[in-house]
């Protein structure tokens, strides 16, 4: 068992050396945080997509409202039946649709703000960048410059 202890400290000293050497012989690395849901938050982009959702939203319960008094006004119970089952298909294509832009447009924006992030961070000459959330201590906050620049 103290082969095994020791074989275990060996090898975690090992390997602490081989990465500080690493990461001296690289140099320091000049860190960035973003707080990427702030960025979010504050984008046109962002904003944008929500007000066409929430508009797409209320085109969605007009629909309704009307194929559900469309529903209404059938006397039998058989021509219900085949416009409830009409109108289903057509409400399941129609948020298929607007979820399927939604997530398209949602990757495009995360696409850009990424991008944005990059780019900034390169032209500050950061080697890295991490999302606030995920350090403790340190980096500097380029939150503020990032949201400026993704508006």
């Amino acid at each position: 068992m103290n082969n095994k202890v020791l074989l275990a400290i060996i090898s975690a000293f090992a390997i602490g050396f081989g990465i500080n050497n690493f990461a001296v012989s690289n140099g320091i690395s000049k860190i960035a945080v973003v707080d990427v849901p702030a960025v979010v938050s504050k984008s046109a982009q962002v904003k944008a997509l929500k007000k066409e959702q929430a508009t797409k939203t209320a085109e969605i319960q007009n629909w309704l409202k009307v194929a559900t008094a469309d529903v209404e006004k059938q006397k039998t119970k058989e021509g219900k039946e085949k416009l409830i089952k009409k109108y289903n298909e057509e409400y399941s294509k129609k948020q298929l649709a607007i979820t399927k832009n939604y997530e398209q447009k949602l990757i495009a924006i995360d696409k850009s703000i990424s991008a944005t992030i990059a780019q900034q961070a390169k032209a500050s000459g950061y080697d890295v960048v991490l999302a606030k959330g995920v350090v403790l201590y340190g980096g500097d906050d380029l939150t503020e410059a990032i949201a400026k620049v993704v508006k």
